[in-house]
């Protein structure tokens, strides 16, 4: 099998495109699985209720954590990329922006369906089965946030002719003047929320700069990755911004909802970071079992996002069977929580396997398995060098 993919990528696809994608999917939801905690209440009610806790709160030295998995600007970065770049294409070949926008927007929400209706289906039963609703409605908050990000990356996609040309500069400018007035102005706190599009825009359109031709030279990408290092340091040094990358319950200020100045500048060390790597990843993706693994997740990269804390809610949900189970039911405030959190992490990801296998095909549409298999053995049998098709781009 893995032969049989290598062999399906045309000679002229970056390879380094679809590891940066897998592994900024990969790094969200190992992120979501380790620093999402739901603790049950010790009380004698056999409803037992959930509630929301991060481990960054009671081990705030575990910030490094976020810096690791919070890979979302890089996702961003692809995306822009891969959009533009595909844009200009189907533009050469005639495609109307109507066709182009369809074809794009039917990959990303084509697999939102069924997560919507076995939530709605799953948060009905419980309330039912006389469920707490603060429970229900935690775990459904949970496990639909994915959601925003589809949201706002459907946004930019759309906007993507009038993106093309757009400086990074820009969007970062809005994130800075925004912040500017919400902590040294006093501006009301929902002005943030203009930093949503703004903030995600800007490693956005970098993508678009490196489809121009931009950002090819080392210096562009060392530029990046020291610069937003050197910001963000700067920023949580002595501005006052918090050290986590994500969001922590109960904390006055999140980098991540909405975006700050200093989400924004630790995603461009990231965005440079990763520019850096693409020659690496190139060769390590001639692999052909490296390979076999990136254009896996590639292939289900939405349904593995929209389903991976589906996985993490119901495990903790139905281990509420047997009672508060450490790393799963217990206060995240010590080591004894993450070593289990730990060992916890290989039944997440059986899960998440359960529900690829049952939901793939709504992200891969007519792409068949039997189909998909016998081009597959077709191309090896003929022992072409080019493919026939390829994986989709999110």
């Amino acid at each position: 099998m893995a032969y049989d993919v290598h062999r399906l990528a045309p000679p002229h696809r970056d390879r380094a495109v679809d590891a940066l994608r897998a592994f900024a999917i990969l790094g969200v939801v190992l992120g979501h699985w380790l620093v999402t905690a739901l603790v049950a209440d010790t009380g004698d009610s056999p409803r037992r209720t959930l509630r929301t806790a991060s481990p960054l709160q009671h081990m705030p030295y575990l910030a490094p954590i976020s810096w690791a998995f919070q890979t979302l600007a890089v996702f961003f970065l692809v995306g822009g990329h891969v959009a533009t770049s595909g844009y200009v294409s189907a533009r050469a070949r005639g495609t109307t922006y109507g066709q182009w926008l369809r074809a794009r927007l039917s990959r990303l929400f084509k697999p939102v369906a069924a997560v919507l209706a076995l939530w709605t289906v799953a948060a009905a039963a419980l309330i039912l089965a006389g469920a707490d609703l603060g429970t229900v409605r935690t775990l459904v908050k949970l496990a639909l946030s994915p959601l925003w990000f589809l949201l706002v990356f459907a946004a930019l996609t759309a906007a993507t002719p009038l993106l093309t040309r757009l400086s990074p500069l820009w969007p970062l400018a809005v994130v800075l003047h925004v912040d500017l007035l919400r902590f040294g102005l006093g501006a009301p706190s929902w002005l943030g929320w203009l930093n949503l599009p703004a903030g995600w825009l800007v490693p956005y359109t970098l993508g678009a700069a490196w489809t121009r031709g931009e950002l090819g030279s080392r210096r562009a990408g060392w530029i990046l990755l020291t610069g937003g290092t050197a910001a963000t340091v700067g920023l949580v040094a002595w501005a006052g911004y918090p050290a986590s990358m994500v969001g922590v319950p109960g904390a006055a200020v999140s980098n991540l909802n909405p975006p700050t100045l200093a989400a924004v500048t630790f995603g461009l060390a990231q965005c440079g970071l990763a520019l850096l790597l693409r020659a690496r990843l190139r060769r390590a993706m001639r692999r052909p079992l490296a390979w076999a693994a990136v254009a896996l997740v590639n292939l289900s990269a939405m349904t593995i996002f929209l389903w991976h804390q589906t996985a993490l809610m119901g495990t903790t949900a139905t281990g509420l069977l047997a009672g508060r189970l450490p790393g799963l039911h217990t206060v995240p405030d010590g080591a004894g929580w993450v070593l289990a959190r730990l060992a916890w992490l290989p039944v997440f990801a059986l899960v998440l396997t359960v529900c690829w296998v049952a939901f793939r095909g709504y992200e891969q549409g007519h792409r068949r398995a039997g189909r998909r298999s016998s081009r597959v053995v077709r191309v090896h049998r003929q022992g072409s060098s080019a493919a026939p098709g390829r994986p989709p781009h999110a």
